[in-house]
């Protein structure tokens, strides 16, 4: 007797996903533009602000939340490698010389007094989000324009379950 295969964890964790909430019924148009606002939101360049700020746009544009969160958390490495690189453009951007930083560094102040860090840091903070809000729109529409016709082809292959009134 031999084992089935087992599941590789992209598809454990991304594609299933996606496929439940197609066969509940969820339009494609709707998730590609759920996938669009995680992967953007989830590079916002502050720590620990991406799963707040995701919810805080998420909820009231009624965006389809385990996607939204799903590429929210599979975006987490790109914001870990672009902190750094939002900061650096911010000084270039507003033409200030760049200061020696490390993200165990930036950690390190945070945790010793967040009052500190934010005096230390919080306009190195602000010229990071200015360049996020430069290219959240091109990133928005770079993932919505990829996932939507992946999220059309699968769609194709699964019938939602009807709806009980």
């Amino acid at each position: 007797m031999s084992e089935a295969p087992r599941e590789s964890l992209w598809r454990r964790w991304v594609v299933n996903p996606v496929l439940r909430q197609l066969s509940q019924g969820a339009e494609p148009r709707r998730l590609a533009l759920a996938a669009a606002f995680g992967a953007t939101l989830g590079v916002f360049p502050l720590l620990g602000t991406p799963t707040l700020l995701s919810l805080a746009v998420g909820i009231p544009m009624k965006l389809n939340q385990p996607v939204l969160q799903l590429f929210r958390e599979l975006f987490y490495p790109v914001h870990l490698a672009t902190l750094l690189l939002f900061i650096r453009a911010g000084e270039w951007l507003f033409g200030v010389k760049p200061i020696q930083l490390s993200i165990s560094m930036l950690m390190e102040h945070f945790r010793a007094s967040p009052a500190k860090f934010l005096a230390d840091f919080g306009m190195l903070g602000l010229y990071a989000i200015c360049v996020w809000v430069l290219i959240a729109p091109l990133l928005l529409g770079l993932v919505y324009g990829v996932s939507l016709p992946l999220f059309a082809r699968l769609s194709k292959r699964f019938t939602p379950v009807p709806r009980v009134a």
